[in-house]
């Protein structure tokens, strides 16, 4: 049998075609999915991070706030000068902000997005072609586009991960053409994604000593990263708010921690001293943490199985995840499964260059590169167009609504023209909301309200001011609609319209707050002014029919 020959043009042509496609199909879906209102609150935090960050408010950002520390233990009211450095240390964001200055809008976040991952799978390409024949080059990057675990969070909201294979690829790129500056301004990029991001870059590290490729290098990659990790969450992070160990710690790892606060040295001692708690984390759920490996693997054709390097550099990022508690460390269409694929992705450019477990420290240039057979390629492609089922048939972020059912059973499902129906009316009530009002807002519609400094997420209503006065918000508007077909099959619906609904029949009975209009299902209230006649009317009348329903 003969390997599949091709020029290098024709895998440049068709790789351009690939990225193409890709940036196309995810571009389209996702500003369709903001534009019809379906991107969510993560989407309306970065948005407003964005928008304070070009009015010299750097990383502030009410709707982070209000799902701090204080607020959601202390009972506090969010602050609008919360600084979101506390939750998630990200000032890699600062090198988009002048793009999104001269585009201040929430859908620049989500161009940006498609344009990081995008640019990803060209340079992975890139990388292929210094060991690998144009073919399985070509091959490694369509795997890229079509892996669940890239394409689901490209659907998703905007989010700092997004950023993660560009700078890891390049890295790498850099690594293998010996760019050494390039490669430590990428190490610092890479660092400043997130407080957590110099795991994958530990990973990276360890496998440089491993392979004995670039063992000082690797050595000075592993203590930059570990010891970024400690000082940024024990020392920086805790400057900004105490989020960090009072509440992602705990809700991620609480399980190895003792008290109401932990810190990761706490959890990192906690880890060593309780290893059979280690151990059961790391394979309980067995057939979760099976179907989550073989997601990532699926696209690849499970090659990361047999590279040493895949498991190498990815294992740390991997480790992360598995052991973790909580519903989202084993979601493969959401952002944290897109960490794992860099590792998995060079691991399998190596194994085609010849790299094995026996030969692992061996050069790369002593191996002998496998050819790609048709056998394998059929079977290969295949891999990938069941992963593209799988990611379409999870309907990810609820891009696909128009496509696949939210539920089956109880049946969730809004058709195209429906939702294209309600858009118009939709932003006609946003459009009587001004942009330097105070509001609060059901989840979908604070996206399209987040370019303000002061925006909440309803049933919340009060919140603190530049001058530190606790007030009412100016205005409430919320999509009753949109939470009355939902709530039959969603508990997180269920609990909203649960809460929003008695909370607007108090604030209108005591005068708080007028209805200025309702139309199919949305509402818009207003402070201190009287309830319009007919929005009152046709909200009586939708509570009537909710309730008979």
């Amino acid at each position: 049998m003969t390997s599949l020959q091709l020029t290098k043009k024709q895998g440049l042509q068709l790789v351009s075609i690939a990225a193409i496609a890709f940036f196309v199909c995810t571009l389209t879906l996702t500003l369709h999915r903001h534009f019809s209102f379906y991107s969510s609150y993560d989407q309306g935090i970065f948005n407003q991070v964005f928008w304070n960050g070009t009015h010299g408010r750097f990383f502030q950002s009410s709707l982070s706030s209000q799902l701090s520390t204080n607020v959601v233990h202390s009972g506090e009211v969010p602050d609008v000068s919360y600084h979101r450095l506390g939750q998630h240390f990200t000032p890699a964001l600062l090198f988009w902000l002048p793009i999104y200055y001269l585009f201040p809008h929430p859908a620049t976040l989500t161009v940006l997005q498609a344009i990081f991952v995008t640019s990803a799978g060209l340079v992975l390409y890139a990388l292929a072609r210094v060991y690998l024949e144009p073919a399985i080059a070509l091959l490694i990057s369509i795997s890229f586009y079509g892996a669940n675990a890239v394409l689901g969070p490209t659907l998703a909201n905007f989010h700092d991960i997004s950023q993660i294979p560009l700078f890891v690829f390049s890295l790498l790129l850099a690594m293998e053409k010996r760019c050494w500056w390039l490669f430590w301004l990428l190490v610092i990029c890479i660092l400043a994604v997130r407080e957590d991001s110099g795991i994958t870059l530990f990973g990276i590290g360890v496998y440089l000593v491993a392979s004995r490729r670039y063992p000082r290098i690797g050595l000075i990659v592993c203590s930059l990263s570990f010891l970024y990790l400690i000082a940024v969450t024990n020392l920086i992070m805790p400057l900004f708010s105490d989020d960090i160990s009072k509440r992602f710690m705990l809700e991620r790892f609480g399980q190895y921690a003792d008290g109401d606060e932990a810190s990761t040295i706490d959890i990192i001692w906690g880890m060593l001293k309780n290893p059979w708690r280690l151990v059961v984390e790391l394979f309980t759920p067995f057939w979760g943490t099976f179907k989550y490996l073989l997601g990532q693997w699926l696209p690849l054709a499970f090659i990361p199985v047999v590279s040493p390097a895949s498991w190498v550099i990815s294992g740390f990022p991997l480790l992360k995840l598995l052991l973790g508690q909580g519903k989202t460390v084993l979601a493969i269409s959401l952002r944290y499964a897109m960490s794992i694929t860099p590792g998995l992705f060079y691991g399998v450019i190596l194994w085609w260059a010849g790299q094995r477990f026996g030969s692992f420290n061996r050069k790369l240039s002593d191996g002998k590169p496998k050819k790609l057979h048709p056998k394998f390629r059929k079977f290969w492609i295949f891999c990938i167009c069941l992963s593209l089922f799988f990611t379409i048939t999870s309907n990810p972020s609820r891009t696909l609504y128009f496509l696949i059912p939210d539920s089956v059973q109880p049946w969730v499902y809004v058709s195209l023209p429906q939702q294209w129906q309600r858009t118009p009316q939709i932003r006609s009530l946003l459009n009587k909301i001004p942009n330097d009002a105070s509001v609060s807002a059901t989840t979908y519609l604070i996206p399209h309200l987040s370019g303000r400094r002061e925006v909440l997420r309803l049933p919340q209503l009060q919140i603190k001011n530049d001058q530190s006065q606790i007030e009412n918000v100016d205005y409430i508007i919320a999509d009753l609609w949109q939470l009355q077909r939902y709530q039959i099959a969603f508990k997180t619906e269920r609990y909203f319209i649960g809460s929003i609904i008695p909370l607007i029949e108090k604030i209108t009975s005591q005068g708080d707050y007028g209805i200025t209009d309702f139309n199919n299902g949305i509402i818009l209230l207003q402070k201190g002014v009287i309830s319009d006649l007919t929005a009152m009317e046709n909200w009586q009348e939708f509570k009537r029919l909710s309730l008979e329903n």
